[in-house]
């Protein structure tokens, strides 16, 4: 059985959801990562990198890494959440989940946030919104006239994305300029599974200094 490692309201959010919606098993364990900590101990000896998500596989393997585990979740799940590997779709999404990696949650990731959470000053939290802009600018023309980014329907790249636009809410960076990304934001909000997913992990670390 898969064992998701993960935070509240952090970017392993999106497994949590890709999870709930492949019909495979998993558990679920909590970390706290002000003190990286977890019931099993020192969360540093599982994971060096200090950070969620990570997933334990039914071998025991340790994966790290947004892209990398939603698509090996994928792969297992016997629902279509990405294009069999080499296809055309797959290479949309592979690309979409590549993008939203290194261009969005990476420039979410301030150097002056105080501990390893969001950007939580107003200094980081104006440094973050301006570097962060340009790329929903970019997804949000890339969403015109469709619900999902590949295809219309949706997959692993999604519910990264969905992770995202849930920090800039929790960031108060307004979307009414975005109207496609707020309309995918509102849209994966009714999804009985993100519902059971938000209630589940409660509410996210403030982030008040």
């Amino acid at each position: 059985m898969n064992t998701l490692f993960y935070a509240s309201g952090a970017s392993s959010l999106s497994v949590h959801i890709l999870l709930s919606k492949s019909q495979l098993p998993y558990t679920l364990i909590p970390v706290d990562l002000d003190n990286h900590t977890s019931v099993l101990g020192d969360y540093h000896k599982l994971n060096p990198k200090n950070y969620v998500p990570a997933l334990q596989t039914d071998s025991g393997q340790f994966l790290t890494e947004c892209a990398v585990i939603l698509e090996y979740i994928s792969q297992k799940s016997p629902l279509p959440l990405m294009a069999d590997y080499a296809t055309e779709t797959y290479w949309q999404q592979r690309m979409w989940l590549n993008y939203i990696a290194t261009e969005l949650h990476k420039n979410f990731i301030s150097p002056f946030r105080k501990g390893n959470w969001l950007p939580n000053t107003s200094k980081s939290q104006k440094l973050v919104y301006s570097r962060v802009l340009p790329r929903l600018i970019y997804v949000d023309q890339a969403l015109t006239n469709q619900q999902f980014l590949v295809n219309n329907r949706f997959s692993a790249p999604d519910a990264y994305l969905f992770a995202m636009t849930n920090w800039c809410r929790r960031l108060e960076f307004p979307l009414d300029d975005l109207p496609n990304l707020k309309c995918f934001d509102q849209y994966l909000r009714t999804d009985s599974d993100i519902q059971r997913v938000l209630a589940k992990e409660g509410r996210p670390h403030s982030l008040k200094v």
